[in-house]
């Protein structure tokens, strides 16, 4: 069982290309282009906890736009359930598939988790700003499902 070692603020953040919810190659390069980009990992689309925090990211859009700050969510789901999260809970940004959990390792925040009795390899609920200059700006490590969007906002105003 690996245990997790997450990037931090100033590392480098891995380059990444993946299919998104409609089977487009999102990368991070040219997400960059235009904007800071928050990636947010998730262990599993549909879920009670990462429906919630889905959904207040989809709610704050607007906010986050104002920041010049773009969603990404990553999950080693595969495509076709990140088309059925998207499409049931109406979501506004890319969850991207990442069913060999490389680009999650990447970011080390792939390892082992504990859940209801259970041991097992899994990605950790972890988030990171990426800068426009592919540095990771924050790490947040610190939140709860339903308030994970507050403390992403709250970050960037103080900013």
């Amino acid at each position: 069982m690996n245990t997790i070692s997450p990037l931090q603020a100033g590392d480098t953040a891995p380059a990444f290309s993946l299919q998104n919810q409609n089977d487009e190659t999102v990368t991070l390069s040219e997400l960059l282009k235009e904007q800071q980009v928050l990636v947010y990992f998730y262990p599993k689309a549909s879920t009670p906890g990462c429906t919630v925090q889905a959904e207040n990211l989809r709610d704050e859009q607007a906010q986050l736009a104002k920041f010049n700050t773009r969603v990404v969510g990553i999950s080693p789901d595969p495509i076709k359930r990140l088309k059925n999260f998207e499409t049931k809970k109406e979501l506004n940004f890319d969850l991207l598939a990442d069913e060999d959990h490389a680009t999650a390792e990447a970011f080390g925040v792939w390892g082992y988790k504990k859940f209801m009795g259970k041991e097992y390899d899994g990605i950790h609920r972890l988030t990171f700003l990426v800068g426009q200059d592919g540095k990771i700006k924050h790490l947040f490590d610190k939140f709860k499902t339903k308030d994970h969007h507050q403390v992403v906002l709250d970050y960037l105003a103080a900013e």
